[in-house]
This record gives C-alpha cells, sequence and structure tokens, in this order.
C-alpha cells in the first residue's frame, strides 16, 4: 500500500535528489570494479558507506521535522516530481 504522508521543498527533495543519484552511481560502480585496484576500491567501499549515512540522515531529519506517519513495516519514498513523500506498506 502507498499512501502520501507529506511533502518537502523543492532544495530538500533536490538534496535526497543528489544523494539518490549518487548512491545510484556508485552502486553501478562497484557492479564492475573488482579489489584489483585496492586503491580505487577503498575508496568507492568509504564513499557508498558515507554517501549511505548522508541519505539516511537526510530521511531522519526531514521525518522528525515533518513528522511524517510512519509503520513497522514501511518505508518512505519520494516522488521527485512532486516533492511529495510516501509511506509504502506490505499489503
Amino acid at each position: 500500500m502507498k499512501k502520501i504522508v507529506g511533502q518537502v521543498t523543492p532544495e530538500e527533495k533536490n538534496a535526497i535528489q543528489t544523494l539518490f543519484e549518487r548512491r545510484n552511481g556508485l552502486n553501478e560502480l562497484a557492479k564492475i570494479l573488482t579489489a584489483d585496484n585496492a586503491e580505487l576500491y577503498e575508496k568507492l567501499v568509504k564513499d557508498l558507506g558515507e554517501t549511505g549515512v548522508k541519505f539516511q540522515d537526510w530521511w531522519d531529519t526531514m521525518a522528525q521535522k515533518y513528522q511524517w506517519e510512519y509503520a513497522e513495516n514501511g518505508n518512505w519514498e519520494i516522488n521527485f516530481d512532486t516533492c511529495e513523500i510516501f509511506l509504502v506498506t506490505p499489503e
């Protein structure tokens, strides 16, 4: 089930969209990079970790700021076109 629980500003949306795109790009790079290049591999792992923390921090901060509804087995999603936040739960 998916229901609207809030909305963020365009600036807030831009911040999470940048992190989302970076995380996706790093995940794609991780699929093709091998541990053979240890220096680059370590940088990728570090960057993935830092980006993941920033990504989660954004969600935590916005959830606290806007007091979004939550569910134990649910997660939030954002519509980048409308800035709407959805709570997604199993049916």
